[in-house]
Parts: C-alpha cells; sequence; structure tokens
C-alpha cells in the first residue's frame, strides 16, 4: 500500500474512533422536516396571554390556571408567537416583568393523527425563556430548565383516550435568574418601606443585553411513525479527492428494522449509499463544503437521506433527510485550518434582538442580516452569548458563514455560579447544544462562556470538567470560552484550544486615549501567546457610536479605533492571531442604567439595520483580508457589484 494510502487509512479508522467516542445522548433533538412519512404543523400566531402579577408569582399554580381556558381564569391579552412579551405591550410593569408568564391555545389536529395508532404526534417548542412547563388539556408533559434550546414531547396518547377533546396547549414560563441558572442573575427584595413599595424586587444580572423572556422560537406539533429514525450523527473526513462520511443513526419504537443511507449531492444523483446503522460513506470526486470567499465554490451541501423499514413486508417506513457539508477543522499553535487551509475569522458578534419582537425569531430579519455580512465581506460569527435559532445555523450551512456556538454561560461573575448545581446544569446545556448542532458544517467550534470570571480558584475545576465533557461529547470540534480575565490569572485558558480574548483599550480602560491601542494590544498578545503557545481571536474589540463629533468618545467617527485595532491585527495574523469579531453587528437593547442609552450602541449598524461609517471601514477591511487569503470567484472580487 503507497504511504498516501495507507495515510487515508488512517484517517478512515480515525473516523470510526472519534465517532465511537462521542457520548451519545439517550435521545436525538433532529430539526422537524417534512417528507413522505412526516407531515408538521405549525403553531404561531396569536395566543392567549397572562402575566402572574400576584406578589409571590404563583397564583397561576395555586389556582391551576392549565386546567381550563387562560381566558377563563381572568384578563388575557394577545400576545404573538414567537416573540418577546416585553416590548409588544405599551404596559412598563410587563417590560420588566420577572416570574410567571402563561400562554395558551386550542389547536385542530387532522383526525387521522389522532385515529392512527401507528403515528407518533409530538409537541415541540423551539425555545421559551427560561424555565417552562407544557400542559396539553391540563397534563403536564414537559418541563424545561433552560432558555434558547429546544425541547418536545409525544402526547399522542392524550387524544388517542377521547378522540372528542380539543387540543389546548398551556405554556408557562418563568424569566427568574439565580446564581444557578444560565445566565445567573440574582433577586434582590427591598424591605425599606420608608422608600419602596411592598413587594419591591430587582432582578440583578451581570450581562450586557436585556433580559427578553417569552416563546421566542416556533412551537409546531410533528408526526412520526411508530418505529422512526431519532436521531444522526455525521463525522466528515477526506483524502485527496475522496471524501468519507461516517455515519450513525438511531432508530426508536422497534427492535427489528432495515435502514438504507443514500448520500445525493445538489442535483439529486446518488453518490454513495450504505445498508446499516453505522457506517462509511466514500465520496468520489469530492466537493468540500468551504467558507464564505475561501473558494469559488462555497458552501456545497450534499443530502443524506436515511430511510427505515420496520415490520414486515415493509409496514412502516420512515425517511428522514440530514444536509451534509464535507470539511475538516484542525488547529496547530499557530493556525486554524478548515480543510487542511489556514482560515482567518473576519466578522461579527451578534444578538438575537430587534424593534418589538425582542428575541423573536424573524425571518425576515435574519435574511436581512445575511444580506448584510456577505455585503460587507464577513465571514464568520459568534452566537454571543447563548445558542441561536436552528434555522439560522441552517443559513449559515447553506451560504458558509462559520460560527463559533456559545452556550448561554454568560455573566458567571459570583464564586457560587461555580458551585456543583451550577456546573451540573451547565454539563447539561452543552449536552443539549452538541446534541442540536452537532451536524452542522458551519458550526467549527464550541464556547462554553464568556467572559466569567476564570481568576477565581474553582474556575480551574470548573472549566477543566466543562471543557473536556464538551470535547467527549464532540472530539471532532475545538473548545474555547471567552475572556476577559488577565492572562497570568486566568484558570481556564489551559484547557482551552484556542484563546477567544475580548478587550476595550481606549474605551473602557484609558478612556479616549487612542494612543494606548496599539501598545496595549500588543502586549495583551504577546502575553497571552507566550504563555499558552494557542492560536488567538480577539472576540471583541469596539466603540460605542452617537453622534457625529470628530474627535470624541461616542463619535461616529470611530476610523481612528479601528485603525489602531488592525494594525496590530495585521503585525499578528501572519504569526498566531487567527480573527478579528467586531462587538457589534447590530446595536441591541439592554437594561436601563446610566451607562446605556437606549441600550449599547457599538454595532456597525443601527438597530433597525442602517449602516454606521464602522461599516463602511469593516467593508474594506473584510474583502482586502477575502481577496488576500481566499479563492473568490470573479464576482467576489469586485465587491462594489454586491
Amino acid at each position: 500500500m503507497s504511504a498516501a494510502g495507507k495515510v487515508g487509512m488512517f484517517r478512515v479508522l480515525c473516523l470510526f474512533s472519534v465517532l465511537h467516542a462521542a457520548q451519545l445522548l439517550d435521545s436525538g433533538m433532529l430539526f422537524p422536516r417534512e417528507s413522505a412519512s412526516r407531515e408538521l404543523k405549525e403553531l404561531n400566531g396569536l395566543w392567549a396571554f397572562r402575566a402572574d402579577k400576584s406578589p409571590n408569582r404563583n397564583r397561576g399554580f395555586e389556582e391551576a390556571w392549565y386546567k381550563q381556558r387562560l381566558a377563563e381564569t381572568g384578563p388575557v391579552i394577545d400576545m404573538p408567537v414567537p416573540a418577546s412579551f416585553n416590548d409588544v405591550t405599551q404596559d412598563a410593569t410587563l417590560r420588566d416583568f420577572t416570574g410567571w408568564v402563561w400562554y395558551d391555545r386550542e389547536v385542530h389536529l387532522p383526525p387521522r393523527w389522532i385515529t392512527d395508532e401507528g403515528t407518533r404526534l409530538v409537541l415541540r417548542v423551539g425555545s421559551a425563556h427560561y424555565y417552562s412547563v407544557v400542559w396539553v388539556n391540563g397534563e403536564k408533559v414537559v418541563e424545561h430548565n433552560g432558555g434558547h434550546l429546544p425541547f418536545e414531547a409525544e402526547i399522542g396518547s392524550l387524544f388517542r383516550k377521547d378522540p372528542t377533546n380539543p387540543c389546548r396547549i398551556t405554556v408557562a414560563v418563568n424569566n427568574t435568574l439565580t446564581l444557578e441558572t444560565l445566565p445567573p442573575g440574582t433577586i434582590h427584595y427591598i424591605r425599606d418601606r420608608s422608600r419602596y413599595p411592598d413587594g419591591f424586587f430587582v432582578q440583578g444580572t451581570s450581562f450586557d443585553f436585556f433580559n427578553y423572556a417569552g416563546i421566542h422560537r416556533s412551537v409546531l406539533l410533528y408526526t412520526t411513525p411508530r418505529a422512526y429514525v431519532d436521531d444522526v450523527t455525521v463525522v466528515t473526513d477526506f483524502v485527496d479527492n475522496t471524501g468519507f462520511v461516517k455515519y450513525s443513526v438511531s432508530v426508536r419504537g422497534t427492535t427489528s428494522a432495515t435502514l438504507k443511507v443514500t448520500l445525493m449531492d445538489k442535483d439529486g444523483h446518488c453518490v454513495a449509499s450504505s445498508n446499516g446503522s453505522s457506517g462509511v460513506l466514500k465520496v468520489p470526486d469530492v466537493k468540500l463544503w468551504w467558507p464564505y470567499l475561501m473558494h469559488e465554490n462555497p458552501a456545497y451541501l450534499y443530502s443524506m437521506e436515511v430511510r427505515l423499514t420496520a415490520g414486515g413486508g415493509g409496514s412502516s417506513e420512515d425517511v428522514y433527510t440530514l444536509p451534509v457539508g464535507i470539511r475538516t477543522v484542525h488547529v496547530t499553535t499557530t493556525q486554524f485550518l478548515i480543510n487542511n487551509k489556514p482560515f482567518y475569522f473576519h466578522g461579527v458578534n451578534k444578538h438575537e434582538d430587534s424593534d418589538i419582537r425582542g428575541k423573536g425569531f424573524d425571518w425576515p430579519l435574519i435574511v436581512k442580516d445575511f444580506n448584510l455580512m456577505k455585503w460587507m465581506g464577513a465571514n464568520s460569527f459568534r452566537t454571543s452569548h447563548y445558542p441561536y435559532a436552528e434555522e439560522i445555523l441552517q443559513m449559515c450551512d447553506r451560504h458558509g458563514i462559520v460560527v463559533i456556538d456559545e452556550c448561554p454561560g454568560v455573566g458567571i461573575k459570583d464564586i457560587q455560579s461555580f458551585g456543583n448545581a451550577s456546573l451540573s446544569h451547565h454539563l447539561e446545556v452543552m449536552e443539549e447544544l452538541v446534541r442540536r448542532d452537532k451536524n452542522h458544517p458551519s458550526v467549527v467550534m464550541w464556547s462554553v462562556a464568556n467572559e466569567p470570571a476564570a481568576e477565581m480558584p474553582p474556575a480551574e475545576f470548573y472549566f477543566q470538567t466543562l471543557i473536556k465533557h464538551t470535547k467527549e461529547l464532540d472530539p471532532t470540534r475545538p473548545v474555547t470560552y471567552v475572556t476577559a480575565s488577565n492572562f497570568a490569572r486566568d484558570k481556564g485558558a489551559p484547557f482551552v484550544d484556542v484563546l477567544c480574548v475580548n478587550s476595550y483599550f481606549s474605551w473602557y480602560h484609558d478612556p479616549g486615549h487612542l494612543e494606548v491601542i496599539q501598545l496595549q494590544l500588543n502586549t495583551q498578545f504577546e502575553d497571552w501567546h507566550e504563555k499558552y503557545q494557542k492560536p488567538i481571536i480577539q472576540s471583541e474589540y469596539g466603540a460605542d457610536t452617537l453622534s457625529h463629533e470628530p474627535i470624541l468618545m461616542f463619535s461616529q467617527n470611530t476610523d481612528e479605533v479601528l485603525r489602531n485595532y488592525h494594525s496590530v491585527f495585521d503585525q499578528k495574523r501572519n504569526k498566531y492571531v487567527i480573527g478579528e469579531l467586531i462587538w457589534n453587528f447590530a446595536d441591541f437593547m439592554t437594561a436601563q442604567g446610566v451607562t446605556r442609552v437606549v441600550g449599547n450602541k457599538k454595532g456597525v449598524f443601527t438597530r433597525q439595520r442602517q449602516p454606521k461609517a464602522s461599516a463602511f471601514i469593516l467593508k474594506e477591511r473584510y474583502w482586502r483580508l477575502a481577496n488576500e487569503t481566499g479563492t473568490l470567484p470573479p464576482w467576489a472580487k469586485y465587491p462594489c457589484a454586491l
């Protein structure tokens, strides 16, 4: 066997070991897709809504609001789903409300969903912030601890008892944050009745974005056959012109089933197939998944059809199709490699945030944001500071936008948030995140936290455990967290694969002194790399912009701030700096305070997505970087054509 052949065989064997090393969870969380065997019904629209404003916020449970229509328990209002409830009304007490809010809606089910004993009926909530309890016709079907990630329950048996029953779905959501939630927070009760009314309390947080709440993503019903594809995991590699897709399929509802797995190209032609619940698909003349602006044919996706047949004579069949991008990710001490070629992150940090809808899912806004990112030449973003909607990651897969996928571990500042209960919850959240996003080619790295108090003594065990567990869940991707700590005192840095560092020289430190930026930034990079010998991403930098005064802080003329940073980036990016992510893509809402005037204004676009001067500075820079580092199609070499 030739040397190249031996290397190829070794990498194929590594595919087997990597997938077997992963700690797969008990059940899958596949994104609901229609097929010949699956149907779905979205429940988006207007729901009845009521906030529990009782002093203990517990009247809804004491009076069992879930046992009847919510309108029968007291006054209700219309509330759109998906959306945050905070900015929809003119009620100031609802905007800043902390506690339980209640939703309900009655829906009509197709009769065949109820009468067919061979059909599973599943209720799925894309995300609700923060703690959720769901009832169907007064019976509790699921609870979920945490926002930003989906949860679901099988509910078909509730209707087969009495098919004449309506389908009334009730959801209670509590946005209270404690030292053991992610993100953490505190509740401060103030009992000085000479200065504060009875029952006065404040929800404290240590993060700089508004604590929007409600049902933020789609609620839907979907069906599968009784014997169904529960989960699919893929790991990809390539050698020369041959691609490899290692797959594993988990099945539920049957002990005897046959599986047919078919990989198809964009034209629907079969390029590889296999039988069985696990195997390796060998793809000749492979088309790799490349990031936007790195290749003339970026974001190529195959389709992997999984067809399950259960029972004699093919009496039951389930079909699920998963988009697959074939690519590899590797990290050295100085480089981030995608498909064995150096990749430089030139992108943004974002928030799921907009006027009126808050963090509610909104397709027009998402499409606009992708158009703006591609216009400015951004090839990447971080999901600061929580997992974004699955549909956003699917857009990234299709457009070649690289993602650092971050969990809600933001604002971990109190020593109690490093305790066993917090760690246990953090581990569960990472399990849910990896389970949901493991198959997205756009996701190239996991981020387990943002700016924790990593200098505290418990941080070492906390992050060592958390990062180790994440790597066990997914051995194929690097793991990081984003730090703002002193390099010499950061307890978690030894365990990450890539150093992500936030700094705001001349802003939060030495405000207004632009002359310190290059010196302090250069020192930062040298200190971190000398100590840890790992590649570095400048994961946040920037400045608020409000006025057009040319020489003062908060002015639109931020070019001097940015150019001082960019000068140092250019000195270091051929050494060990592998990326720069501006803070932030767009202005976003924060809690009220003397340091924020109707939100954070560090966006290069306004909250309404109008470009500021900094957007044009970044556009010029990002396209120049793309032309230096990528292999671009002709149209992309002249961005003005966009």
